[in-house]
């Protein structure tokens, strides 16, 4: 059930220089099944039209930009990035501030994620329906997980089915959000994704079941993955 009071936004950050991609173009400007991984993550989000806007704090001043279409959408806006992730979410959000009400919902989705689905997006917005905080996406762990010590040494195993692997999009109230990120940044502490700040602030999001191949580009052999499983979605 959605929360028909409240307006939908999109914060797509893309400021990283991705240095584990090893590559003189930041990875979101990479070709993916003949068009760049930007547009793919772009298109995806534009299908949806209860997405009112979506702000891509990035460097404007970049001519890779001019090369993805979606950005000439009325709906796409390049903001400036930051140093850090925290940096260009709280950055997209201040560009949100005289469009989006406190209780809005903000979908914060990783540009390296040109995987994700229309029907991903939808269940994350249906299943967190009225939450009063929010949600994610996150996968089940099929791996074996290993905690290890400084040396490298297999210290215990531990139990899987208690951990998930956090995805984007995440769904979070645009005041809420917005006020917990300043709080962390303010201690000079950086989360890695949104839900890290809204449990820094002692709150709990709910966690949605994602598609396992919602992966997210990192290193160069991503993109082959990438690649097969779009071929593979092409086909559904």
């Amino acid at each position: 059930m959605t929360d028909s009071q409240s307006k939908y936004w999109g914060i797509v950050p893309a400021a990283g220089l991705g240095q584990r991609f090893a590559a003189d173009i930041p990875k979101q400007f990479h070709h993916l099944n003949g068009t760049l991984v930007a547009q793919h993550t772009l298109s995806r989000l534009l299908s949806l039209p209860l997405i009112n806007a979506i702000i891509a704090p990035c460097d404007v001043g970049s001519g890779y930009w001019s090369k993805v279409p979606a950005t000439a959408e009325w709906r796409v806006r390049l903001v400036a990035g930051g140093a850090q992730r925290a940096h260009s979410v709280l950055n997209g959000l201040v560009a949100l501030e005289e469009l989006a009400a406190e209780n809005d919902w903000v979908l914060v989705h990783d540009m390296a994620r040109p995987c994700i689905t229309a029907g991903n997006i939808s269940k994350l917005i249906a299943e967190v329906g009225d939450h009063p905080v929010g949600g994610i996406l996150a996968a089940p762990i099929n791996d074996t997980l290993k905690i290890i010590d400084a040396d490298k040494s297999i210290v215990s195993t531990v139990n899987r089915a208690q951990y998930r692997a956090a995805q984007t999009p995440q769904m979070f109230r645009f005041g809420l959000l917005k006020s917990s990120i300043k709080a962390m940044l303010k201690e000079q502490k950086f989360p890695t994704d949104e839900a890290s700040a809204i449990e820094y602030a002692g709150l709990s999001a709910m966690v949605v079941e994602g598609r396992q191949d919602n992966i997210k580009i990192t290193r160069r052999e991503d993109l082959a993955i990438a690649e097969a499983i779009m071929k593979n979605q092409e086909t559904e």
